[in-house]
Parts: structure tokens; C-alpha cells; sequence
């Protein structure tokens, strides 16, 4: 029996991403699984303080900053194809270019991404695209809000858009199932380090907290930062 192949899975999963949305634009209430979503969240807080951030603190601690940097900037150097992909299904061509020539010189000139030589050659980094963005460019509805277990904070539409954008990371085609998830380890252990900063910022209501600012920064990058600002309402917060 022939298994599909990559395309085929993905223009299928396209097909049910985008089916799914006609019941997410009846929800009128952005977080209606709410309670589901706190069990999730309160799952990943736990995780998070009893594995993710120790983890991240030693490697903050013990890694030289050159390469912790270095790191950083090999995988950010990956996600640029991410970027492509999607500046290109939303027709943002001159985008498109400027990452495609990013990744082409930190590929070369940068030895493999490391360094970030199209910074100081006047290519600078987005904001970055992914398929939840291209399909709300499209006018797709976000739908409901998802605590995601292991994942985080998501929505409908973005849940299962991060499948499609796996399509377009090499790390997804390496044969070595070790070296794969090694790989994908070390990935989330640098972002967790570069994010340890942030932790003093949230305060009262953690959920909440996180929620909002999930969703205000995804209509940030789906609208390309003009976005009305209704943060202001802090009543929810519990301080």
C-alpha cells in the first residue's frame, strides 16, 4: 500500500483546517472552553517550573554567551523558510525576497546560520510568518482560544497550522529519529532561556495574563501591527 506523500497530507490538512473555521466564526466568546483551558494551563505551569525553566536556567548558566547566541541564531536562520513560505501565500514578495536572502547568506556566509551576517548586511529580521497568519491574512477567523498541553497557548485556527509549517523546517526530514528530536530539544531549551526574562512580568491572573497577550500579539502580526488597542481593560486581572 503506497503511503501519501508530504503534499498530499498537506493539502488534505489544509482542506480540514479550513472547513473547521466555518463552525469556529460562531463563536462569539473568545475562550469558551475556559475551564479545559486552565487544566491545561495549570499542566504546563507545572511543567514548565519542574522541568522546562531548570532546564533552561542551567543552559542560561553554563552555555558562553557566543555560543548560546550562536544557537540561537541557527535555528532563527531555519524558520526563515517558515517565513518564505508564507510571505509568498500572502503575496508579500518584497518580504519574501529579504528572508530568502537572509537565509541565503547566514547559510553561506554565516556558516550554517550561526551567524547573522544579513543583519549587518542590511537584510534585517521580521516579525516572522507562519500559516495561522497567512490564513487570517486570508480572513479566516481565529475561532476559540486553546491551551495547548506541551504547546502553550494557540486557537483554532493556528493549532493545527503548526503542522503545516513543520512542511517547511529541514529538521522534520531528518531520518534519525534521535537526532531529530534532539534537535527540536535544544531548539525549545534556547527559546525557553531567551524568554526567562520575562517571567517576573506576568502577574495576577496568569491565565488571563497569557491569554490576552497570546491574542493581542497574534492580531498584531496577522494585521501587520495595526490593531486597535483594547488592552487597556485590566479589570480581569485579579492584583
Amino acid at each position: 500500500m503506497n503511503k501519501p506523500n508530504p503534499l498530499a497530507k498537506m493539502i488534505l490538512t489544509c482542506l480540514a483546517v479550513l472547513s473547521s473555521f466555518t463552525v469556529a466564526d460562531e463563536y462569539q466568546d473568545p475562550d469558551p472552553f475556559q475551564d479545559l483551558n486552565r487544566k491545561a494551563h495549570s499542566f504546563n505551569l507545572k511543567l514548565d517550573d519542574y522541568v522546562a525553566r531548570p532546564v533552561a536556567k542551567l543552559y542560561s548558566n553554563t552555555v558562553p554567551e557566543p555560543f548560546k547566541k550562536g544557537i540561537g541564531n541557527l535555528f532563527s536562520n531555519l524558520d526563515e523558510l517558515t517565513n518564505i513560505l508564507n510571505d509568498l501565500l500572502q503575496a508579500k514578495f518584497s518580504q519574501a525576497a529579504n528572508d530568502t536572502g537572509r537565509f541565503l547568506i547566514n547559510s553561506t556566509i554565516g556558516v550554517g546560520g550561526l551567524l547573522d551576517v544579513a543583519q549587518r548586511a542590511g537584510l534585517p529580521k521580521s516579525e516572522g510568518e507562519d500559516f495561522g497568519q497567512t490564513l487570517g491574512a486570508w480572513g479566516v477567523s481565529e475561532g476559540p482560544y486553546l491551551m495547548l498541553p506541551l504547546i502553550g497557548p494557540s486557537t483554532l485556527r493556528d493549532a493545527p497550522s503548526k503542522f503545516i509549517d513543520s512542511f517547511a523546517n529541514p529538521v522534520s526530514y531528518l531520518d534519525d529519529v534521535s537526532d531529530r528530536n534532539g534537535l527540536r530539544v535544544v531548539s525549545l531549551v534556547s527559546t525557553r532561556a531567551e524568554l526567562l526574562g520575562l517571567d517576573d512580568v506576568i502577574s495576577g491572573d496568569s491565565y488571563l495574563f497569557v491569554r490576552d497577550v497570546y491574542l493581542q500579539r497574534r492580531e498584531y502580526l496577522v494585521n501587520d501591527g495595526a490593531i486597535q488597542d483594547d488592552f487597556g481593560d485590566l479589570d480581569d486581572y485579579d492584583y
